[in-house]
């Protein structure tokens, strides 16, 4: 199955470490970062669930829940923490979805036979509180994700809806923003009062809080 951008993020009934969740039900009025990983107990997944769990304020301060998964159980999860506990020096307490079946990754187009028949790459879905999926990316199951990256697309996405503004290349939290061309200068004059930097007629850059 594959899922666009815009897509109403699938629900799904799962087993976890923590025990089973309904995600519809379980992501409330959140956002969700919901990422997959090959396998436990192999090195670049443990740096990763070590650092989103190093992050966990980060994704709280930002209304994130983040929600892992992979293909193996939830007893294999379970066992797994403790080592990501221990390498990485961290308390991870999010859940992780026990996909020995595959249903999961299946559904959210995680397994990439290139790659494995039988295990997910390393796929991330932003969804929104509406459910619907705001972000993607795939990375390949030997690079590890940059989640300086994850932590910015979030904040771009959360600010694009709160301020109606798109983010350049590079962009970082605390600088300047795009007027979308879709917006009229009468119309920006009232949502940016500030003013603007206008370098052509479809590029228009300002500073928001």
């Amino acid at each position: 199955m594959t899922l666009h951008i815009g897509d109403t993020a699938p629900d799904f009934t799962v087993d976890t470490q923590v025990g089973p969740i309904s995600f519809h039900e379980w992501a409330g009025d959140s956002w969700v970062f919901f990422f997959s990983h090959p396998a436990d107990f192999t090195p670049v997944c443990t740096t990763e669930m070590g650092r989103t769990a190093q992050l966990a304020q980060a994704f709280e301060s930002r209304n994130t829940k983040p929600l892992g998964l992979s293909t193996d159980t939830a007893e294999e999860h379970r066992k797994w923490i403790d080592d990501v506990n221990d390498t990485q020096k961290t308390d991870l307490r999010f859940p992780i979805v026990a996909d020995a079946n595959l249903a999961i990754a299946r559904m959210y187009d995680m397994i990439h036979p290139e790659q494995s028949e039988t295990a997910a790459v390393r796929s991330v879905f932003i969804i929104d509180p509406a459910k619907k999926i705001r972000l993607t990316m795939t990375y390949p199951m030997s690079v590890g994700r940059n989640f300086d990256e994850v932590l910015r697309v979030i904040d771009a996405l959360q600010l694009g809806d709160a301020r109606r503004i798109a983010t350049p290349a590079d962009w970082m939290p605390g600088k300047e923003v795009i007027i979308p061309p879709s917006i009229s200068d009468e119309e920006a004059r009232g949502l940016f009062p500030q003013g603007w930097t206008e370098h052509r007629a479809y590029l228009r850059t300002t500073m928001v809080d």
